[in-house]
Order: C-alpha cells, then structure tokens, then sequence
C-alpha cells in the first residue's frame, strides 16, 4: 500500500513539473520581447515619412503587449498619425526561430488643408521572427489592416545585435502600389 502511495505521488510531482514547464514560453530561439523602438519611416506613395515609436512587453510566458505610434508627412500638405495597441502570441518552432500572432487595434488620424479624417480598426499579423546568424535576426510576416479599406502588407526586416541591448536594422513593407521602408534601432530591457 504504501509503495502504491509512493508511485502515485511521484507520478503527481512530476506531471506537475510538467505542467509547469509547459506553462512557460515554448520559445527555443532565445529572442528578448521587451523591448522599445524608434525607426524612421519612408512611404512612397506620396513622398511620406515620419517617425515611429513602438515597443513590445514580454508578459512572461507565450504572450506579448504591443503598441506604437507613427507619425507621418507626405508633400501634399497631409499629415498622418497612427497609433496601435494590441497583444500577440509567440510560439517556439525551432531552436532559431519562433512564430508570431498579433492582433491590434489600429486608430488613425489624417488632417489635410481639406480638412480631418478618423478610422479605428484592427491589425492581423503572421508571421516568423528568428537568428539568421549569431547577432543577425530577421522577421518576415504577413500583416492585414482592416480599416475603411483593408490592405495586406508582406513585411521583411533585419536587425544586427551590437549587444543584447541594442539592435538597428532595416524593414521593407509591399502592398499593391505602396511600400514602405523603415531604418531603425531597438533597445532591449533583459
């Protein structure tokens, strides 16, 4: 009896260790998610550019907080700002890369010599974010905005570790007749 009590307990323990192993991030890539941003924006279409200011919070396990906010001017007296809040979930697919979902709520603002318009709507990205080589990473994701009109944006970006504090990279969204290139830095709090 006592022996069966034994077997049972130590069968409880370790599923227990298990389970709580399996509650922590499945991440294997050895990515930090807290970090803050400050990129220059070029959009094309236009001649738009402006800053954006953004930043991730790693909630200690698989989820993530994100936000930003993006401030734009284009030469025909327009200028635009975009602020985005949301969450994302990250999970490990192998020991160099991890695979995100995020979803935002995207809010913007465009004032012209016409006068103003508002939009609120979401953001849906997919995508991977991984070690290309011992300080390179690169992310690739597909991003759909959903706004008044919605757009589907393929994004392809870079960024070369200085430390495991600061990073700096360049990033190229294509959608339809719009691109987008950012330059940028990261600064990382692990």
């Amino acid at each position: 009896m006592n022996k069966t009590l034994l077997v049972i307990a130590v069968l409880l323990l370790l599923q227990g260790t298990a389970a709580a192993q399996s509650s922590q991030r499945p991440t294997t890539a050895d990515l930090d998610y807290t970090y803050a941003e400050l990129r220059f924006v070029d959009v094309d279409t236009n001649g738009g550019d402006g800053f954006k200011l953004g930043g991730s919070f790693d909630l200690n396990g698989p989820w993530i907080l994100l936000g930003s906010i993006t401030d734009l001017d284009f030469n025909n007296n327009v200028d635009a700002s975009i602020l985005q809040i949301g969450g994302g979930y990250v999970w490990g697919y192998n020991t160099n890369f991890d695979l995100i979902a995020t979803l935002q709520l995207v809010r913007t603002d465009v004032d012209s010599l016409g006068g103003s318009a508002d939009d609120t709507g979401l953001a849906l990205s997919a995508g991977t974010r991984g070690w290309l080589a011992p300080q390179f990473e690169i992310r690739a994701s597909v991003n759909h905005v959903n706004l008044d009109n919605s757009d589907t944006f393929l994004e392809i970006a870079g960024d070369y570790h200085f430390t495991d504090q600061v990073a700096a990279g360049l990033s190229v969204e294509f959608a339809g007749d719009t691109d987008i290139f950012t330059v940028g830095a990261r600064w990382f709090f692990n």
